[in-house]
């Protein structure tokens, strides 16, 4: 797959069960390759691989160019040793928007982001409208902080203000 990513990011709100609502949910690993133009991400989740490259985000941080292309998990794990940095481990929850026309993915990350929960949803274009479902909070697209390289640079556990 290969086209522009277009999306936005949301804090998820304290105390509000997402979990229950979504239809699904897998366990993620992912890693970054060093390169300076570029985002070169391996990923696993369940039993499936993806090398994923991704250009820079335009300056709302809303889209950017993506090339994505399933390998095989023998390939996924040669390449995580060609790593760099770490890696994000999370549990990714599926849930409907309230309508049913939009996917919220919900990360549950693990380790030094342990804590963070936020929420991501693809749309066709920038300015397509779509239903929020009660858990989501404080929009954060364009935060690069909120960015899963950034979260292995400076992990989330030490935010001096986690809330904001």
């Amino acid at each position: 797959m290969s086209g522009l990513e277009i999306e936005r990011k949301f804090l998820v709100i304290d105390g509000i069960d997402y979990k229950s609502m979504s239809h699904r949910h897998y366990n993620i690993r992912q890693a970054y390759m060093p390169c300076e133009s570029a985002t070169v991400r391996i990923r696993t989740s369940d039993t499936r691989a993806w090398l994923t490259i991704k250009g820079r985000s335009n300056a709302e941080g809303l889209t950017r160019y993506e090339f994505e292309k399933e390998i095989g998990m023998d390939e996924a794990e040669q390449l995580f040793a060609l790593c760099r940095g770490g890696e994000i481990s999370k549990c990714r929850w599926l849930v409907k928007s309230p309508d049913g026309r939009h996917t919220f993915e919900v990360d549950e990350f693990f380790g030094d982001n342990e804590g963070l929960v936020v929420a991501e949803v693809e749309l066709a274009d920038e300015q397509e409208p779509f239903a929020k479902p009660s858990f989501i909070g404080r929009e954060v697209t364009g935060d690069r902080r909120y960015y899963n390289t950034s979260l292995m640079q400076c992990p989330y556990k030490d935010w001096q203000h986690p809330s904001e």
